[in-house]
């Protein structure tokens, strides 16, 4: 009796550590909130992005042809000036009394060899009628020959003077802006030698940059067919880019950088673009029509390459290996892995796997 009373105390307290022990329940994951967006098709520019210069279309040194000291400085740093502006006036007196000396002498040289060409006609008529010896006539001919051939050089000093003369005013040879003026009035400026100023000629203006060579027969595939536009933007300005052209591609390729330098030409109308300036430029060559795009941030890199998690309709995610190509203004071209219209998880990517539930936000 006593010992089926301890079978049933321990069967008693068995049930009873079993109803007090911990119930496991079974939990569905919730679903992970997420952002989507769809894969459309768009046009996208192919384009080559690179930092540029700013040059100056055309750039003079603003030099004198002959040295003389300057009487009057007829314009202003910074000014911006128009082709054939008189800017400069030098000395022209010591020219001036040259010219007159030189005319005195032309005159008088003119004078002797009329007389001397005259001489030679009579000795002419003299000679036929054998009156004078052959020697004496030749002597007089070979004089009035030299006295017309000194006059053409007093002729040529006359006409010298007055171009030194003219090179006494100075003018502008080109459309453009001067920039620090060197001299003052007063000073004396050597020829060819003394820079007056710089003008430089911004309207229009180029941009010269530099891309890898792998892109040239991109390059030259399209320049062939037509005008390629050029883009350039200021950093950190809102204004919308300046809109120009390619204009050089040069004739080799920088062994030490690998790349090759192209100019783009820009009107520059409103001057925003300044010779030395550093600036973003695009260089568009075609366009890629009726591609798929997705948002840039949607894809992911893996250890197997890129992939995005597409949204199926079960609202659950698969994870898709993709092939991206060219990116363009936040969004990249899918060549392969995605179709259109299929969604795609552009954030809360790091809280999936593949099959995971979300819900869309």
């Amino acid at each position: 009796m006593r010992k089926v009373t301890v079978y049933c105390l321990l069967l008693a307290a068995a049930l009873t550590l079993y109803d007090c022990s911990p119930k496991k329940k079974s939990r569905s994951e919730p679903p992970v909130p997420v952002v989507t967006a769809v894969a459309v098709r768009k046009t996208i520019p192919v384009q080559i992005e690179a930092v540029g210069t700013v040059e100056a279309f055309r750039t003079i040194s603003l030099k004198s042809r002959v040295t003389e000291s300057i009487r009057k400085i007829l314009f202003k740093e910074g000014q911006d000036v128009k082709k054939g502006k008189l800017l400069v006036l030098l000395d022209t007196r010591a020219k001036k009394a040259a010219l007159e000396q030189a005319e005195a002498t032309l005159a008088k040289d003119r004078a002797l060899a009329r007389y001397a060409k005259e001489q030679s006609r009579r000795y002419s008529e003299l000679i036929e009628k054998d009156y004078v010896a052959r020697d004496q006539y030749d002597q007089v001919r070979a004089n009035a020959e030299s006295l017309a051939a000194v006059v053409k050089a007093d002729e040529a000093a006359v006409e010298n003077t007055r171009l030194e003369i003219g090179y006494c005013s100075i003018y502008s040879p080109i459309d453009g802006r001067i920039g620090k003026v060197s001299v003052d009035e007063g000073n004396i400026v050597m020829a060819d030698n003394t820079e007056i100023a710089v003008i430089n000629q911004i309207t229009p203006v180029e941009v010269s940059f530099a891309v890898p060579e792998k892109a040239l027969p991109e390059i030259k595939k399209f320049f062939s067919k037509g005008s390629l536009g050029v883009e350039a933007s200021i950093p950190g300005s809102d204004a919308p880019p300046e809109k120009g052209e390619l204009t050089f591609v040069d004739n080799a390729i920088d062994k030490t950088t690998g790349t090759i330098t192209l100019k783009g030409t820009f009107a520059n109308q409103d001057k925003r673009l300044w010779p030395g300036q550093y600036v973003d430029v695009v260089l568009n060559l075609t366009t890629e029509s009726d591609v798929v795009v997705v948002p840039s941030e949607s894809i992911e890199q893996g250890p197997d390459g890129k992939y995005v998690y597409v949204v199926k309709k079960d609202q659950t995610v698969e994870m898709r290996p993709v092939v991206s190509g060219r990116a363009y203004e936040g969004f990249t071209v899918i060549a392969d892995g995605v179709r259109e219209g299929e969604q795609v998880v552009t954030d809360g990517q790091l809280r999936l796997t593949p099959g995971a539930k979300v819900s869309i936000r």
